[in-house]
């Protein structure tokens, strides 16, 4: 396997959006896979909701049954934030090409990230439709229909935007969740 797709993130929560990424990524014949990778903690944020282990067993629950998917703990096991350049330099000493799956809602703060100009020469950017955002053409676009936030769906559960395969476990973290935070 020489061409991946690299599909990383907070995942707090899962939610189906992240679901119709990977499905949309599976259907394009030129990645042998893809390495969905959870935050340890997102290099933009301070916090998470639920702990890097747990979203990244849920991570695993709801793609075991995908065989073109395979869940990194890569960043999760450095227990720090890891700028995605760092990801991408550890899974190029074992692809040859590497594609970077990011939602359309990051496009206005790309090259912000860390090294972007090396992110930039070592993947192409594959992003997944989100808002209605307008996708330059220098970007592979990835239609999507689903348009969830994670950080609506922590506000406002809704079990339906939730994975069916771990559905009422994520739900039951959350509640409890904003129950001792209110």
């Amino acid at each position: 396997m020489k061409t991946i797709a690299l599909y990383g993130g907070s995942f707090d929560p899962p939610h189906i959006a992240h679901e119709a990424i990977v499905t949309a990524l599976s259907n394009l014949d030129f990645l042998d896979k893809i390495i969905v990778m959870p935050t340890y903690l997102n290099p933009f944020k301070e916090n998470s909701t639920a702990p890097a282990e747990l979203r990244l067993k849920w991570l695993k629950d709801i793609f075991s049954q995908n065989n073109r998917v395979e869940i990194s703990s890569y960043e999760v096991d450095q227990k720090r934030k890891v700028p995605t350049i760092e990801s991408v330099r550890h899974l190029l000493q074992r692809y040859d090409k590497l594609y970077l799956v990011i939602g359309a809602d990051n496009l206005a703060s790309l090259e912000q990230w860390h090294n972007f100009e090396e992110l930039k020469k070592n993947v192409t950017f594959i992003v997944a439709t989100r808002d209605k955002i307008k996708i330059a053409d220098d970007f592979i676009e990835l239609r999507i229909d689903e348009d969830i936030s994670s950080s609506e769906l922590r506000e406002n559960l809704d079990i339906s935007k939730l994975p069916k395969k771990c559905a009422k476990e994520i739900a039951q973290y959350y509640k409890e969740h904003n129950a001792k935070q209110n």
